[in-house]
């Protein structure tokens, strides 16, 4: 079974994430900011990741550039979730080493594709 990390301040969003994902048979672990993610992907790392990008104490950006950088950190699919909808910020992202984004609100059918494409599901 896949294990996918979702990354978000927002319990809400974590919670909604987790039951689209667990619906696609995919594992699931919850880090509420980008430095309680960095740390457990230093314990192991997942297959995937559901990244927000504004967030307190590690912001998505600062998270995926510290996770590029470990070892093993080029191995997790990182699909970065945002209300920024700046070509600029969304550039900016995939060249820090998302794999792709979605935009929020996200509904099943959204995640379901955009985990498609990265080869998650």
């Amino acid at each position: 079974m896949k294990h996918c990390l979702v990354v978000d301040d927002s319990s809400v969003v974590r919670k909604v994430a987790r039951r689209i994902l667990e619906s696609h048979d995919l594992r699931i672990s919850e880090a509420e900011n980008g430095e309680t993610a960095l740390a457990l992907c230093k314990q192991a790392m997942p297959d995937g990741i559901l990244l927000d990008w504004n967030m307190p104490v590690m912001d998505g950006f600062e998270f995926l550039t510290e996770l590029r950088s470990l070892p093993g950190g080029d191995a997790p699919k990182v699909v970065f979730c945002t209300t920024e909808n700046d070509v600029s910020q969304i550039t900016r992202a995939m060249r820090a080493g998302a794999d792709e984004y979605v935009m929020k609100p996200f509904d099943k059918e959204i995640i379901a594709s955009k985990f498609t494409e990265v080869g998650l599901l």
